[in-house]
């Protein structure tokens, strides 16, 4: 990913990216996303970009492993996440969805992570301190809770599935307020192009529909460019 590209994927949102994905391998289809409705834990703050760094948690139930066994994974769980190419995105999948309630998310551990130089998150599970988040470090998560629950680690590094979406470690994710999605490497190198071309192709519309005057006249102008600019 060159810097170029992480500055433009910075800037546009998740829908666009989707739409650009499809763009750049000349077909629709491209279905490596979120399903269902996610929050944003700060909805104006831009996307998350980066390479993801995966785990598993639980917390309905305390761990039934022994307590030295907790710990060291504990541990190798943020060993895990201070390494690792840059930028990078915490994916976090909780084993207890749908009934997740250990947020994971609060004011400690989104400092911690930022401060290894992480993103954001992204989560099926909980999070919480909404008002007391770092800036700069968004949490995309499926659901708001007060409690900790009995959160523990479960498993590093592994594939994890967050919304119906499959996500490995190292995978290079997009996130926002709409949800998530995987960029395949095979388009990284075209994606660039592939943005800007989109953006262009919808202001053949978006410009003369914001425009003094417009009717349908001026829109099957418009959409007929519009059409013909994506063939």
């Amino acid at each position: 990913m060159t810097p170029s590209l992480l500055a433009l994927l910075q800037k546009v949102d998740t829908p666009t990216v989707c739409n650009a994905i499809e763009v750049a391998q000349g077909k629709r289809g491209f279905n490596a996303f979120t399903r269902g409705t996610m929050l944003c834990s700060d909805p104006d703050g831009g996307a998350l970009v980066g390479y993801a760094r995966t785990a598993k948690i639980a917390a309905v139930n305390p761990p039934e492993e022994d307590p030295t066994v907790i710990k060291e994974r504990r541990m190798n769980y943020y060993r895990h996440m201070s390494e690792g190419p840059r930028p990078a995105i915490t994916v976090v999948e909780d084993l207890d969805y749908p009934h997740a309630i250990g947020a994971y998310w609060g004011e400690i551990n989104t400092t911690v992570h930022k401060g290894f130089g992480i993103s954001g998150a992204l989560t099926n599970g909980v999070m919480r301190d909404l008002g007391d988040l770092p800036e700069g470090f968004p949490v995309v998560a499926g659901s708001i809770g007060p409690s900790h629950g009995f959160v523990h680690v479960k498993e590093i590094g592994t594939e994890v599935e967050i919304f119906g979406m499959k996500v490995r470690d190292g995978d290079l994710v997009h996130a926002d307020r709409h949800g998530a999605l995987v960029i395949p490497t095979e388009v990284v190198p075209m994606l660039e192009d592939a943005i800007h071309k989109l953006l262009d192709t919808e202001k053949l519309v978006l410009d003369p529909a914001r425009s003094d005057g417009f009717d349908f006249d001026a829109f099957e102008k418009a959409w007929a460019a519009f059409e013909a600019s994506r063939t």
